[in-house]
């Protein structure tokens, strides 16, 4: 079914259901509602019945006040924090939280859980290394300007090609498929020294001199992240809504309803793996620039399980978990280190990942909307009325 009968179908649907209703009916007071007291009047779309663009009404329907205070702190955090926090931890958080994002966008929304992420990042970076310049006599010296796209591309080839290989499979036995692909892709970078240059990776992979930046600065480095972070975040707030989203979720929740229906449920699940593809390669670019190098350690397999870890302590089933599980996991990975022994570092991370499966599934924001269901106004409210 293309987006415009989909358009068309939902809008039929709509006028028959207004015509059918003569009179319009009262509805009950809401539960724990006090009855004689006026619900507040929704706020107007000014966008509702003019010509403007999508994305304007996109923005007006998704933003909020919580979204404009989110965006003011971002944009300031450089001016008001250290060049090492806006480094270290909040460029790091932005990247992390983007490939995981790829990762929340397949689970939360296709029902896919795929431990190759990190590896389409590494492929991205590879890319980039053995394509432009570095400190190895391997890479090619390309231009940043070709580079970069074709980075982004092989991965989204390389994770539409785990997606055909592994969306015929369900449960266990995908998970099992992509963490055997990227096993094998961190085995090919370790033992391969013609093209990924073995165990020592490549060394000095900066960014490229653009306006007279220098990108790996803190600031404009920060900026460069945040920008990509929130493409990607809106990006997957606009796609979920479209027909294709909505059948993508369709798919998750019951496969074989939407095929009788006449949705190609393979197709849908490998264009999800190639949108996660193009996420995580972005991811990947930034990331090989953040550090410099790129080597075998950074596919390996304790980042493929990270990667997973992160996006479920913010929530899959929310884009900004991803980011939001992207910032607890770097804050514990700076500074608990000075508190506790190195090699207990992962002890730490696992026993917040403990307490967070087991007190809330859904993540940080399912903990937090957990907290305003029971201490929140509604919750006052509703104790006022039953007295």
């Amino acid at each position: 079914m293309s987006a415009a009968q989909w358009r068309r179908a939902m809008s039929a649907g709509a006028t028959s259901a207004i015509g059918a209703a003569s009179q319009p009916m009262p509805r009950p007071p809401a539960s724990g509602a006090k009855v004689g007291v006026s619900a507040p009047a929704p706020a107007v779309d000014p966008y509702a019945n003019s010509d403007a663009p999508r994305w304007l009404k996109f923005l007006w329907r998704s933003l909020s006040a919580r979204h404009v205070f989110v965006l003011a702190f971002v944009l300031l955090l450089p001016f008001v924090v250290s060049p090492f926090i806006t480094y270290q931890v909040a460029s790091q958080s932005l990247i992390f939280g983007l490939i995981a994002l790829s990762l929340s966008f397949l689970a939360g929304y296709g029902g896919m859980v795929s431990l190759a992420q990190m590896s389409v990042a590494g492929m991205a970076g590879y890319a980039v290394a053995v394509l432009g310049a570095s400190g190895t006599e391997t890479s090619l010296g390309w231009s940043w300007g070709i580079v970069t796209p074709l980075a982004v591309l092989i991965a989204v080839l390389a994770s539409t090609l785990i997606g055909w290989l592994s969306v015929r499979t369900d449960g266990i036995y995908t998970i099992m498929i992509t963490l055997a692909i990227g096993v094998a892709f961190y085995y090919l970078v370790l033992q391969n020294y013609s093209v990924f240059n073995g165990f020592q990776g490549f060394q000095k992979v900066y960014p490229p001199q653009v306006f007279g930046l220098n990108w790996r600065a803190p600031p404009p480095f920060y900026f460069l992240c945040l920008f990509w972070a929130m493409a990607g975040y809106f990006f997957i707030k606009w796609l979920v809504r479209t027909p294709f989203g909505m059948a993508l979720q369709g798919t998750r929740d019951n496969a074989r309803r939407m095929n009788s229906l006449g949705f190609n449920v393979t197709a849908h699940r490998v264009a999800a793996y190639a949108v996660s593809g193009l996420l995580a390669g972005v991811g990947g670019v930034l990331l090989v620039w953040y550090n410099g190098l790129i080597t075998p350690g950074s596919v390996g397999t304790s980042w493929l399980i990270n990667v997973l870890v992160i996006a479920v302590l913010g929530g899959m089933k929310h884009p900004i978990g991803a980011f939001l599980g992207a910032i607890v996991f770097i804050l514990l990975q700076t500074f608990a280190i000075d508190i506790i022994d190195r090699e207990r570092f992962n002890l730490v991370i696992g026993g917040v990942f403990l307490a967070i499966v087991l007190f809330s599934p859904d993540g940080l924001l399912g903990l937090w909307a957990k907290l305003r269901s029971r201490f929140g106004p509604n919750q006052a409210l509703i104790s006022t009325t039953r007295r």
